[in-house]
């Protein structure tokens, strides 16, 4: 059970049986009276939205919430399947749930996989995956004018923006949380 005081962006509650997560959070204390906690949530499953606001004696539910570490398989149309390591047990996950994280999976990636009730409803991808660019334009020789950034293709198909320095075939660092160019690992 949580009190209204534990409220903060990001913590994952139940209201009526069904898993929220909290997107916003504002704090409010009237000249009389409780202070207010609003809250912009959003349904953990269906990714519906709801405003709320509870008082400072409020207790809110905790969601019955289990994490697995598991690997990425392969995909199956737009269902990913991914294994457990120490159990062998597979889990079909739709594209709905990964939305853009889909596009970083790569083999035997370790992901870690949130449950609400046995039904997954989130995955964490790591922070950063390694890609090879496939294509991307020459940098203009003498251009060195500071965040010159061009457009290159990665082996999973995503385009980033890269310095000019980095070339085809060069092996860089893309954060899966913002699907940018991080660092470049290696040179070709």
């Amino acid at each position: 059970m949580y009190e209204a005081s534990d409220l903060r962006k990001g913590l994952k509650i139940e209201i009526d049986g069904e898993p929220y997560i909290v997107t916003n959070f504002e704090f409010c204390k009237p000249g009389k009276g409780q202070a207010l906690y609003r809250c912009k949530l959003k349904h953990m499953l269906n990714g519906s939205t709801l405003d709320r606001t509870f008082r400072s004696a409020d207790k809110i539910d905790k969601p019955n919430l289990e994490t697995r570490e598991a690997f990425y398989s392969h995909s199956e149309g737009d269902v990913h399947i991914f294994m457990d390591g120490e159990t062998y047990e597979q889990y079909a996950i739709p594209d709905e749930i990964l939305g853009t994280g889909s596009r970083f999976l790569k083999p035997d990636i370790e992901c870690e996989i949130l449950f609400y009730k046995e039904r997954p409803v989130e995955v964490t991808l790591p922070f950063f995956i390694e890609a090879r660019i496939i294509e991307t334009e020459p940098g203009a020789r003498g251009d060195t004018a500071t965040n010159v950034t061009k457009t290159a293709k990665l082996d999973n198909g995503h385009e980033v923006q890269v310095p000019l320095f980095i070339n085809e075939g060069d092996l860089v660092k893309v954060d899966t949380r913002t699907g940018g160019y991080s660092e470049r690992v290696s040179k070709a």
